[in-house]
This record gives C-alpha cells, sequence and structure tokens, in this order.
C-alpha cells in the first residue's frame, strides 16, 4: 500500500515552500532556493527551519541532503544551529552594505504624518474591554451548539438578534423582534445590501440625504446607481419639509452627523407621515445613540413607526471597527429581499464574534462598557471645551451634547487655512467642508471637527495644545 503522505509520522513541524531546480543536483539545488527565500526576506531573521527529516520527507530527498544544505548555510552564516533550538535563520543573514553618506532632510512637521489623531468617528482604541469581551468569547465557544459552525442563518444567529431585541428596545426604544433583524458587518454593508447594483437592490432612489453627513456613505450610493438629494440642515436637524418624490431618506436622527444635535420632535413625527403618505422607507443611521452627556436620551426614530423605518446601527463606535458587527431592524416586507440579497455566505458575519457578542450583551457587560465610555469620553470633551474656553475663547464650540466629536465654529474664509495649520501642526482633522453634499450650498458654515475620543489619554493635552496653536487668531 502506497504511504499516505499526510499521515506519515516523517512530516513533522512547520511546511516550508521551496522550489529544486537549477544544475548541480538536488543539495545544490536546496542551498540555492534556502539562500534566496533567506536573501529575499520570505524567511525572516529568527524563523525556525524545519527537521532535516520532515523537510526530507516534503521534498523528497534524502535526510543527508537537508542536513549537509544545513550545515553548508550555517558556515556560511545564514543559517545558526544550536543544541535545543534547531535551525534558525541567522539575525544577519547576509553582511549589511555601508551606504554612503548623504545629508539627511529632515521634513517638516506636516510631511511627517499625523501625531495627533483628533478625527471624528474613532473610538478610543486603548479602551477595548479585552478581558470582558474574553470571557465572553470562551462562554460563548463552550456553550455553543455544534451546528453554529456549519453554514448557518444568514439572518445572523438567534443569539444574537434575541439579545440585540432586549436590548433595543431597553436601551434605544426601538419596537421589533428577532425575526426582523439581519446582522451585517456594519453600516457601509447594510446600504451595499439595501440598495445593491442597479435595479436589483432591495430599496432604489432617489434617496433624501442630509445635506452634510460622509462622503463615503455617498460613493457607495453613487456606485450603486442611487441619486441622492440633500436636504438642508438648521440648528433643529435635517429640513425633512423638503422632502417630495424620494423613494428614500437617509437620516442621524440621535445626533445628526457631522454638526450634532438631534432631529427635532416636529420633524421626527413630519418624516413619519412623509413616509406613510409616499410608501417610502426612513433610514435610521443610530451611528453613536448610546452617548450623551448633557440631555436626555433621545429614542430611536423606529420606535415611532417599525414598519416605517429602517434601523441601522453597529458596534464600531462603542465597541470596536475592527469587530465588523452592525445589524438591521427592518419592516416585515424587507426581511425576505435583504436576506435574497445577502445570500453568499461569504457576506456573513463571523458566527463565533456574533455568538461572543451575545454573551457580551445578555450579561450586562456591553453596558458596564458603555457606561464607563460615557463617563471617559464626556471628561475629555469637558477638557476640550475647558482648554478653548482658556487660549481660543473666539471659538464656538458646538454639536457637544452627544457623540465623540465636536464642531469648532470659525470666521468665514478661515476653515481651509485652519485644516492646513492643523496639518502643520502634525493633527489629522477634518473641515466641515469634506461632509457637504456637492450639491448643497455652504448651510453649515465653516468650522473643524474634532474627534476627541481616539487620541491616547497620555498624549490628548499636546494634541489640545497643538489644536490651539492651529487655530486662527481673534
Amino acid at each position: 500500500m502506497t504511504e499516505s503522505w499526510v499521515n506519515s509520522a516523517e512530516r513533522v513541524g512547520a511546511d516550508l515552500h521551496l522550489e529544486l531546480s537549477g544544475p548541480g543536483g538536488r543539495r545544490a539545488a536546496l542551498i540555492r532556493a534556502l539562500r534566496e527565500a533567506v536573501r529575499s526576506g520570505r524567511l525572516a531573521p529568527g524563523t525556525r527551519l524545519p527537521p532535516y527529516r520532515s523537510l526530507a520527507a516534503d521534498l523528497g530527498v534524502a535526510r543527508n541532503t537537508v542536513a549537509d544544505a544545513y550545515a553548508e548555510l550555517v558556515a556560511e552564516g545564514w543559517l545558526t544551529a544550536r543544541q535545543g533550538s534547531g535551525t534558525r535563520v541567522a539575525e544577519r543573514a547576509e553582511p549589511l552594505r555601508r551606504a554612503a553618506r548623504t545629508p539627511v532632510r529632515v521634513p517638516p512637521p506636516h510631511e511627517r504624518g499625523p501625531r495627533h489623531d483628533l478625527r471624528q468617528g474613532a473610538p478610543d482604541a486603548s479602551a477595548f474591554p479585552r478581558a470582558a469581551w474574553a470571557a465572553s468569547y470562551r462562554r460563548a465557544l463552550r456553550a455553543a451548539p455544534s451546528e453554529a459552525f456549519g453554514p448557518g442563518d444568514p439572518a445572523g444567529r438567534r443569539e444574537l438578534r434575541e439579545a440585540l431585541t432586549e436590548y433595543l428596545a431597553r436601551a434605544r426604544g426601538v419596537r421589533t423582534q428577532p425575526e426582523r433583524i439581519v446582522v451585517c458587518s456594519g453600516f457601509a454593508h447594510a446600504l451595499r445590501l439595501l440598495f445593491g447594483q442597479g435595479a436589483g437592490g432591495v430599496l432604489r432612489g432617489p434617496l433624501g440625504v442630509e445635506a452634510y453627513g460622509l462622503d463615503f456613505h455617498r460613493e457607495l450610493l453613487a456606485a450603486a446607481g442611487v441619486r441622492t438629494v440633500p436636504l438642508p440642515l438648521d440648528e433643529h436637524g435635517a429640513r425633512v419639509a423638503g422632502l417630495g418624490r424620494e423613494r428614500a431618506v437617509l437620516l442621524t436622527p440621535a445626533h445628526q452627523f457631522p454638526t450634532g444635535g438631534p432631529l427635532h420632535p416636529e420633524r421626527r413625527t413630519a418624516v413619519i407621515d412623509w413616509a406613510r403618505s409616499r410608501d417610502a422607507v426612513v433610514l435610521e443611521d443610530d451611528y453613536d445613540g448610546e452617548f450623551r452627556y448633557d440631555r436626555r436620551p433621545v429614542g430611536a426614530l423606529q420606535g415611532l413607526d417599525p414598519e416605517r423605518v429602517i434601523h441601522i446601527g453597529s458596534v464600531s463606535k462603542s465597541l470596536s471597527p475592527a469587530l465588523r458587527l452592525g445589524w438591521m431592524v427592518l419592516p416585515e416586507r424587507y426581511v425576505d429581499p435583504v436576506l435574497a440579497a445577502k445570500g453568499e455566505r461569504e457576506a456573513w458575519a463571523s458566527v463565533p464574534d456574533q455568538l461572543a457578542l451575545a454573551d457580551f450583551v445578555v450579561s450586562g457587560s456591553y453596558d458596564r462598557h458603555v457606561r464607563r465610555m460615557r463617563q471617559r469620553y464626556r471628561r475629555r470633551r469637558d477638557r476640550l471645551v475647558a482648554v478653548l474656553a482658556a487660549r481660543a475663547p473666539h471659538v464656538e464650540v458646538t454639536g457637544i451634547a452627544a457623540g465623540l466629536h465636536a464642531v469648532l465654529r470659525l470666521p468665514p474664509g478661515t476653515e481651509r487655512s485652519a485644516v492646513k495649520a492643523a496639518a502643520w501642526q502634525g493633527i489629522a482633522l477634518d473641515g466641515l467642508a469634506a461632509f457637504r453634499h456637492p450639491r448643497s450650498p455652504m448651510t453649515a458654515g465653516e468650522g473643524l471637527v474634532v474627534g476627541y475620543a481616539a487620541t491616547a489619554e497620555h498624549a490628548y493635552a499636546a494634541a489640545l495644545d497643538a489644536l490651539c496653536r492651529a487655530l486662527p487668531p481673534e
């Protein structure tokens, strides 16, 4: 019986792909292949090579051939061999050539890359609850049935949909059942599922959007052939009275992005009345609804009419964008079309992550984390406001009752120069103009959108100091 490559006891150790070719026999070819793998960097310094017999069995050569090749490369300095440590790539397998001395140019601050990240939208990555998340992951994997690791349900794991049903009802005022929730990878994924490409999407345009929002979302919609119609903004949010023949509207009603502030109660009612009268639908982007500081909680718009609102949320702001977990709370008529659009398994979110998030929510860890981060972000916001009051009292700070960013209002004609000055100070941030719909007038004025969540705590004071230096004088 022919020996099985898989089951052979000789095949032990790490896999190593080598092509043996050229003149001089197998030994010479192996030496050339190993030398080239080290020289090219494919085998990094310190990499442990397979044992003689393992590599010999993989390549179909004699053990002595491998042993001789290793010995020669050790003698040349490409490899090292120590008792008990095996054969490894030498820390400096090829002598470094001494470069000719050339003048060193020190780039100005704006060419060195940002030192201070004050961009909107990013949470404090250092605050990810690693221990609590790991505990939820372990509990979830221990409790998971075997079928959880099979093809699964395109709607998402039942455990997570049940946990979200309870949490969203309690914390956001959402009215739904697990059968109405579809798990996705985040807000952008939800838009792709809803609008698809061309006429094949679940929804079709034209789509009303707020005059200021993420250009990435507008580009995604444009790529799907969806025409967006900007709605002007004022201190009460989007002017929804301007809606007409649009088939849907996308809003950030809990905290308008990026200008801040909730949608006025009268306008919340008005947009629901419009959707009912036009047989249209409202897309609710609840991107940071958990983070409010100086106001009473604003419930989800979906609670006014679950059959006219698609509520979309994720953990990208509350936990981490790296988790790639979000959800859509759908009217009944859209559940089957969205699942059909989702279709292929490759578009599904990771099942272990879904199970872990379900445990994280049910155990209360999610609530505890949100409350802890709410306190941390409020302290960050208060420091920003206090520093500006002391050093730049002429700059008005708005949109600070909730969320992870503030808007610094600037005099007309100063935004562009302030953004450039910030770059010179090593600060990454955006001006309001970066979020304006290309067909919308500049109704929000000029200003800087300053995120106060992502910067590390130890670097926050330096970031605020650099920001103050970048602001235009009074």
